[in-house]
């Protein structure tokens, strides 16, 4: 999958909420980069598969759905701790952690040998301080 077309076509329906800045843009844009990248490298650790990505927008509210059908994750509540990582010698293990950083809501339902869903959600802050 290309990482950076996941990226900019999130990003383009992201932009019908007129409210989000530039810099929520730019979190949104990561947080996708970031999702899709764990579904390259551990969902499908010895071969290609597919990701799939749904957008939805409700009023000011924006949804992404990242889902798999790889490998699946044991113990989603351990992979969300920043010591975890399938990939000690490659990884961080920050993944979830700067996905939660860059959006509101993170869900995650993963079943071992079926696939992970992700479900990331975003609404603008700028009106936050009126």
């Amino acid at each position: 999958m290309n990482i950076a077309f996941a990226r900019s076509t999130v990003a383009a329906f992201a932009v019908q909420i007129e409210q989000f800045t530039e810099a929520e843009y730019n979190e949104i844009r990561k947080a996708v980069s970031e999702a899709v990248s764990n579904c390259v490298q551990h969902a499908y650790p010895d071969s290609v598969g597919t990701v799939s990505i749904s957008v939805y927008i409700e009023g000011d509210l924006l949804t992404i759905v990242i889902e798999d059908q790889g490998v699946g994750i044991e113990n989603v509540e351990l992979a969300k701790t920043t010591e975890f990582t399938t990939k000690p010698d490659e990884n961080l293990g920050w993944g979830f952690n700067f996905m939660e950083a860059c959006m509101d809501e993170i869900s995650v339902e993963s079943y071992p040998g079926k696939g992970t869903k992700l479900t990331m959600k975003k609404r603008p802050h700028a009106n936050d301080a009126q």
